[in-house]
C-alpha cells in the first residue's frame, strides 16, 4: 500500500479539487484499486465517525449489538449502569469474537475457553489460568473505542484523539431538526449484498440528478431533480440534499409534527461523511447502514425509522406495502450502481465532469481528497 499520491494520478487528483463548476469526478482508481481501500481503511475507517447502530437497540442494561468495521470487529453494550459502551469484541486470549448478532446478556463470555467479560469490558473470569506468572485478571480490559449519539445514532471512533463529533454537524443538526430523529426506532429492515465500492453507492444516493434517469417514472415526478439543491458546508463532513416535492402531501399522512410546510411535501437525503446515510419525507425516515467489506463489496441494511407509536399501529399489509416501496426504490438503484461499477473497470474508461446538480458529490469528493492525502 502506497500514498494517495504514488496510488492515483496526481493531475486527475487536482481535477477532483477544482471549484464545482470546473470538478471533475473521481478517477476509477479510486473505486477500483484494493489498495485504495486499504488506504482508505487507515485514514477513513480507522480515525472518522462511523455509524454503527441506534440507541433503541441497545436500550436496556444488558442489551448488545455487534458490528464490523473494516478493521475491527465490535460490540456495543447497555452495561448495569446504564452506560453505552464501545468495545473490541475480540478476547484478549486466542482472538476468538465473543459475539455476533444481537441480544441481551449479564456478561459476554468467549464460547472457546470460557473467558468471561463484564459489559464495560472488565475481565470477569480466565479458567485454568493458575500458574501463569504476571498474569492478573484485574488488569485486562477489552480495548474502548469513542462514542457519541447523535440524533439516536450511535457513533464510534478507533481514533482515541478523534475531534468530538456533534460540533462538527451543528449546521446538518439546524437541517434535520423538525424530524426528531431522536425519537424514532426502527420499524422495518431490508438486507442487500452490495458487490460494488462503496463511494458508488454515497454518491447516487446523494444527488438528485439520477432521477431523470433510474427514477424517471418513479421519483422524478414527485421530486424533479431540477429543483434540488445542496448548502454548502463549510467544510465540515457533511452534506444535505433538498427536493423540493412536486405534490401536497395529505395531512394526516404526517408522521412529524413540527414540519414546516415545504417539509412535508419534500424530500431530504444526508449524509455524514464517510459511510453514514439517511434520509426522510414527511412520512418516514430511512436509514442506509454500510458495511464495507473490501474494495469491491459491502453490507447494506436500508432501515425504516418511525415513531414508536406509528411503528407499533402498522398492520402486516402497512408493513408489507413500506418493505415492498423501499426495496423497489433499491431495486432502481441496483442498476445505477451495477452499471457505473462494470464501467469503471473499462480500459478506456476516465474521470467525467460533475454536474453543478451534483454538488453533495463534490462535497464528498473535497473531504475523501483530503483525509486521503
Amino acid at each position: 500500500m502506497g500514498t494517495l499520491i504514488e496510488l492515483l494520478d496526481q493531475t486527475e487528483l487536482e481535477g477532483v479539487t477544482q471549484p464545482l463548476q470546473r470538478a471533475w469526478t473521481l478517477p476509477p482508481g479510486a473505486y477500483t484499486d484494493a489498495d485504495v481501500f486499504s488506504l482508505e481503511v487507515e485514514r477513513l475507517f480507522n480515525r472518522e465517525w462511523i455509524c454503527v447502530g441506534r440507541v433503541e437497540q441497545v436500550a436496556q442494561p444488558g442489551d448488545f449489538l455487534c458490528v464490523d468495521l473494516p478493521a475491527q470487529p465490535i460490540v456495543i453494550t447497555r452495561d448495569r449502569s446504564g452506560n453505552l459502551n464501545a468495545l473490541s469484541r475480540i478476547c484478549l486470549h486466542r482472538g476468538m469474537p465473543l459475539a455476533e448478532g444481537s441480544g441481551n446478556a449479564r456478561r459476554l463470555t468467549c464460547p472457546y475457553h470460557n473467558w468471561v467479560y463484564e459489559l464495560d469490558g472488565r475481565l470477569r473470569g480466565a479458567p485454568m489460568m493458575e500458574g501463569v506468572e504476571d498474569f492478573r485478571e484485574k488488569d485486562c480490559r477489552l480495548p474502548r473505542l469513542a462514542l457519541e449519539v447523535w440524533q439516536g445514532f450511535v457513533f464510534v471512533n478507533l481514533d482515541p484523539d478523534a475531534s468530538p463529533l456533534a460540533p462538527q454537524l451543528s449546521g446538518l443538526d439546524r437541517l434535520v431538526g423538525n424530524y426528531g430523529f431522536q425519537n424514532l426506532v426502527i420499524a422495518e429492515t431490508l438486507h442487500f449484498d452490495s458487490p460494488w465500492n462503496w463511494k458508488i453507492l454515497v454518491e447516487n444516493f446523494m444527488e438528485a440528478y439520477h432521477h431523470i434517469g433510474t427514477h424517471r417514472n418513479t421519483l422524478e415526478p414527485l421530486y424533479p431533480s431540477r429543483h434540488s439543491t445542496a448548502p454548502d458546508n463549510d467544510g465540515e463532513p457533511w452534506a444535505f440534499l433538498w427536493m423540493p416535492g412536486a405534490q401536497a402531501v395529505a395531512e394526516d399522512s404526517v408522521v412529524f409534527p413540527d414540519l414546516t410546510a415545504d417539509e412535508r411535501d419534500g424530500l431530504f437525503a444526508a449524509s455524514v461523511f464517510p459511510t453514514f446515510l439517511f434520509a426522510a419525507t414527511s412520512q418516514n425516515g430511512v436509514w442506509y447502514q454500510l458495511e464495507p467489506r473490501a474494495h469491491d463489496r459491502m453490507d447494506l441494511k436500508i432501515h425504516v425509522l418511525l415513531p414508536p407509536a406509528v411503528a407499533d399501529a402498522l398492520s402486516d399489509e402497512e408493513r408489507r406495502g413500506i418493505r415492498e416501496l423501499i426495496s423497489a426504490i433499491h431495486i432502481e438503484d441496483i442498476a445505477a450502481n451495477e452499471g457505473p461499477w462494470r464501467g469503471l473497470h473499462g480500459a478506456l474508461t476516465v474521470q467525467g465532469r460533475l454536474s453543478t446538480f451534483e454538488k453533495a458529490i463534490w462535497q464528498l469528493n473535497q473531504y475523501w481528497v483530503g483525509r486521503m492525502r
